[in-house]
């Protein structure tokens, strides 16, 4: 019986309000966005980043002032440059992973920079007009994905998804899974349809691969001028824009709450070590949290990072040691040993996945700090 009261008042905690590794700071001073940059290294972090809506939200709430700030994007023209992305934050492009056509992506008009699909991939000017396809993760309507057929161009697909779902459809389940085949088998004869993959030129000061964009289309300039840093505009619902980068204004900085330690220790060695020296080892318990954590992750010296998450034997279940169960997992496949004496830690690069492995086992770690 007791067991069964401390499991439920544990899992209450996967309802418990998002907690961040990190936190916005608005600077009122006005900067060029080189000095801006070298303001926020010497006393945060770097200038910031953003990683989705929620994001952008808290970075408004940061401030009362409804200029243009600096934010931590900048541009680097040249087609050689652009990376692709998914539209859908937390879900990462990879090579592997993919469904082109025989000769696509080509280019073949100037700058084609993003994707539709009819049986295969292909990428076209942004500003065509066609049906789209939104994910919904909340799925309120008994489906993952909707087929939107009022025909819209790339970034004006990707606003109405926003706005009524989550988001453009993306990462192979959502854009070439069954329920996306069956609904494109129901239409019929084959159409085209806008997915969520883009490719941009712009990149983070603090290099995240964030892929989250929020543009005001009015007021942007993606070509190769000298409108090359962003800022976003707070007086239209926090929307971006590209500016010239020697022009001053008021900058947004922040500063994370984690530490990567360069040392190998054992679980119970790294756990006492960030007990003393900050707060304690890391808990990951959403998206969110995981991304900053592959920030630190892809810098350490052992190719896993210890996290305090631990297998309790006694219970039979796995738990965070700030006492949150495990709520968000991002297991590697037969990553997940339930044995006593298991802890996990966080792959150094790939697809930072959770692995476990022996607590006895010596890796870098990462400790949160106030």
């Amino acid at each position: 019986m007791q067991w069964s009261l401390f499991l439920l008042i544990l899992m209450g905690q996967c309802f418990f309000s998002t907690c961040y590794l990190y936190e916005y700071h608005f600077i009122r001073e006005n900067k060029t966005w080189e000095e801006a940059q070298k303001y926020c290294r010497e006393n945060y972090a770097d200038l910031a980043s953003v990683f989705d809506k929620a994001d952008m939200a808290r970075l408004r709430e940061s401030t009362e002032y409804e200029g243009k700030a600096w934010i931590g994007l900048f541009s680097n023209p040249g087609k050689e440059n652009r990376m692709w992305h998914w539209s859908l934050p937390g879900v990462e492009y990879t090579e592997r992973e993919t469904r082109w056509g025989g000769s696509e992506p080509d280019d073949r008009i100037q700058n084609e920079n993003c994707v539709k699909t009819r049986e295969n991939w292909a990428d076209v000017t942004c500003g065509q007009t066609m049906w789209f396809i939104c994910y919904d993760g909340k799925k309120r309507e008994g489906k993952w994905i909707h087929l939107m057929k009022d025909p819209k161009n790339w970034t004006q697909a990707q606003n109405y998804c926003r706005d009524h779902y989550t988001d453009l459809a993306s990462g192979l389940d959502q854009a070439d899974g069954e329920e996306f085949k069956t609904l494109k088998q129901s239409q019929g004869s084959p159409m085209d349809v806008w997915i969520g993959l883009f490719r941009d030129t712009w990149r983070w000061s603090d290099g995240s691969n964030f892929s989250f964009r929020h543009w005001n289309m009015e007021s942007f300039y993606d070509g190769q001028n000298n409108k090359k840093c962003a800022v976003t505009l707070l007086n239209t619902s926090g929307k971006w824009s590209s500016d010239e980068c020697n022009k001053k204004n008021p900058f947004f900085c922040y500063d994370d709450k984690l530490i990567l330690i360069n040392k190998n220790k054992t679980w119970e060695e790294a756990l006492d070590y960030c007990r003393l020296h900050h707060t304690d080892l890391v808990s990951i318990t959403n998206p969110h949290q995981q991304r900053w954590v592959e920030k630190r992750a892809k810098n350490a010296s052992s190719p896993y990072v210890w996290v305090g998450l631990r297998y309790a034997c006694v219970m039979d279940l796995w738990f965070w040691i700030n006492d949150k169960l495990v709520c968000y997992e991002n297991w590697a496949d037969n990553g997940k040993i339930e044995e006593c004496h298991r802890c996990a830690a966080v792959e150094r690069g790939g697809r930072y996945q959770w692995v476990s492995k022996s607590e006895y086992e010596k890796y870098n770690f990462i400790c949160s700090k106030q």
